[in-house]
């Protein structure tokens, strides 16, 4: 890679929003996670869906290291964001205004596996398990779509850069 960073554009509410969503996937992941929470489950897929016993045996052996990754990958994550705070008093046009997010290299890994955990948590909870379950007509689908969306940002920035 040629540059040490990338920088993200998002409008002020944006990065409020995604703050959001970042702190609460720390919550999901924290000390009392409840690994028979679905979206959790989602986030540690078995490898041998045919075979219990050896998939019982692999979440065992797997699981905690794997959350906890997810862990410190959400925790980079908000550190970048730690400048999008709810403001009582924000202004419509301080709300719409764009701010940037610099993204080290060395964390844009760390961005797009949150930022897909977080995909896949949202689809767990709104009963998507594929493109025919997903109605881009209903609101509720819209910060999944969202989520995609800056995703593909944090891809294509980091692509310019390689």
């Amino acid at each position: 890679m040629t540059s040490s960073r990338i920088v993200i554009a998002l409008a002020y509410l944006e990065g409020v929003h995604l703050a959001q969503l970042v702190d609460d996937f720390i919550d999901l992941l924290g000390a009392d996670r409840d690994v028979q929470d679905p979206a959790l489950a989602r986030l540690t897929p078995t490898p041998y869906p045919e075979d219990e016993e050896a998939s019982v045996s692999f979440a065992a052996s797997t699981r905690e290291d794997l959350l906890d990754r997810r862990l410190l990958d959400a925790q980079t994550v908000h550190n970048a964001l730690r400048g999008f705070r709810v403001e009582d008093d924000l202004t419509e046009d301080a709300a719409l205004a764009p701010h940037d997010v610099v993204i080290r290299t060395t964390d844009i890994d760390a961005w797009m596996r949150t930022l897909t955990a977080l995909r896949l948590v949202i689809a767990t909870r709104l009963g998507i398990t594929s493109d025919d379950d997903h109605d881009p007509e209903d609101d509720r689908y819209g910060i999944y779509d969202w989520l995609g969306y800056r995703l593909e940002t944090v891809i294509q920035a980091a692509d310019e850069i390689s």
